[in-house]
């Protein structure tokens, strides 16, 4: 209780300090919104898929709530609602301003801080046609979303408290650089020899990030114990998480293109095409293996496909997407088997999709792309594809790295980062939160 205090003073001590460094002014940007109807189709389809994109996050609490046990299901809405507020907290303070002000090629500078010089009546920052809010309001949903997709790694082990000091760490440290390095104008738009990289939607910046993000939590935290039961305690729960998720995504990568028009569609389309033959290339690879297809490989399957293809989601045509989507359904079906074969125990696939899936989609997308992109296909150009295998392997040793680093420090100075054996028996929501999902019956 003490150290959360001391954090809690710390955290306001840090914002009366940012606050002073803040000059105050007048928002600015480069002009105003005009009165080009443009603005105010591409401004609607931006806010819808602001909404879209937020509803993933509680999708996500069903999905993986669905797929562990009955005693974790409070404890995986709890998580990842303080994702959102933790992640959403943060990015309003000093998240968006890291990520997308001007800076090094890791990290942006402070010109955004508090929202400092973002109105809801400017633009300047993206495509003259939406204002710089509802560009950092999009941008927080995915922020959410990543740091809800990571605690599911780690499900059923880490100390609520500790989830909470992770996130707001991570997010400064590992997040906010990613978004920068990738989309703010940092390293990835900076490789030497001419190399180039593209990210639609955020296959770096959000997948395997996750997914290395997630391992680096397996890595320290460990398995859970031997005597908890791993079966997925409501399937038709899990069912409708991904069925907000999949309609999630269409905000998702239909809206990364930041306007009303034809990448758009290209996205949306590309998108569930994807996912349609990631779904069916996990069910055959599935039958093949197991001799038969559940629901639940159904589900992996197509969120494999939409992980796959988003990013490139803009960048590639419609029949390369079939390609993308069922080699992604495909590699990851055989990546969640090497995770478990290998001893980590991702309890919710992290990395067997959202990482194996990023990787793959970013690979894809050097070879696919539009010829005037750079696809190797198209352009005979080897530049693309070779500086997104960099990006991908920076972004894997970055995440890793330094969420190990920060779950390590944060381990030493709050003692007991994971629950007992015992308290692990009995689950999370009674232990921590003292909010059964269920009520038993005679209770």
């Amino acid at each position: 209780m003490r150290m959360i205090v001391k954090m809690m003073v710390a955290a306001a001590a840090l914002l009366a300090l940012t606050v002073g460094l803040i000059a105050s002014g007048e928002v600015s940007a480069e002009h105003a919104i005009g009165d080009d109807p443009a603005d105010f189709s591409n401004i609607s389809w931006m806010m819808v898929c602001t909404v879209l994109v937020m509803i993933m996050s509680p999708g996500i609490a069903l999905f993986y709530g669905g797929m562990l046990r009955k005693q974790s299901m409070t404890a995986t809405m709890t998580q990842t609602m303080i994702a959102m507020a933790v992640m959403g907290i943060m990015w309003v303070l000093v998240g968006f301003s890291f990520a997308f002000a001007s800076g090094n090629d890791v990290i942006g500078g402070f010109d955004y801080v508090l929202l400092h010089n973002i109105g809801f009546d400017t633009i300047g920052m993206t495509n003259d046609t939406i204002p710089d809010m509802e560009f950092m309001l999009f941008q927080m949903t995915f922020a959410m979303l990543t740091g809800a997709i990571v605690l599911g790694s780690c499900a059923e082990r880490m100390r609520f408290p500790v989830v909470v000091a992770f996130l707001a760490v991570w997010s400064i440290l590992v997040y906010a650089p990613m978004a920068h390095m990738v989309w703010g104008g940092g390293l990835m738009d900076n490789l030497p020899f001419g190399l180039s990289t593209l990210d639609f939607a955020g296959g770096t910046v959000v997948h395997i990030c996750a997914g290395a993000s997630g391992l680096a939590l397996v890595a320290f935290l460990g398995r859970r114990s031997e005597k908890v039961s791993i079966r997925s305690h409501s399937v038709p729960m899990t069912f409708i998480g991904f069925l907000l998720l999949w309609m999630g995504w269409m905000g998702f990568n239909g809206g990364s293109g930041l306007a009303a028009d034809g990448t758009a569609i290209n996205a949306l389309s590309t998108s569930v095409i994807a996912s349609l033959f990631g779904m069916a290339a996990w069910a055959v690879v599935q039958y093949l293996q197991a001799g038969r297809v559940g629901a639940l490989g159904l589900i992996a399957g197509a969120v494999a496909g939409l992980v796959a293809i988003t990013p490139g989601a803009g960048y590639v045509s419609a029949s390369d997407s079939i390609i993308i989507g069922a080699i992604g359904g495909a590699v990851c079906y055989y990546g969640v088997i090497l995770m478990r074969r290998s001893g980590f125990d991702d309890a919710l696939d992290v990395m067997g999709i959202h990482g194996i899936g990023g990787i793959w989609g970013a690979i894809a997308t050097g070879i696919f792309a539009y010829a005037d992109l750079g696809g190797l296909i198209g352009s005979g150009d080897w530049h693309l594809l070779a500086g997104q295998i960099v990006a991908v392997l920076i972004t894997l040793a970055f995440c890793f790295a330094v969420s190990y680093v920060i779950i390590w420090v944060i381990s030493k100075l709050m003692k007991g980062s994971r629950v007992s054996e015992s308290e692990e028996m009995v689950g999370q929501d009674l232990v921590e939160h003292g909010e059964p999902a269920y009520v038993m019956r005679g209770g």
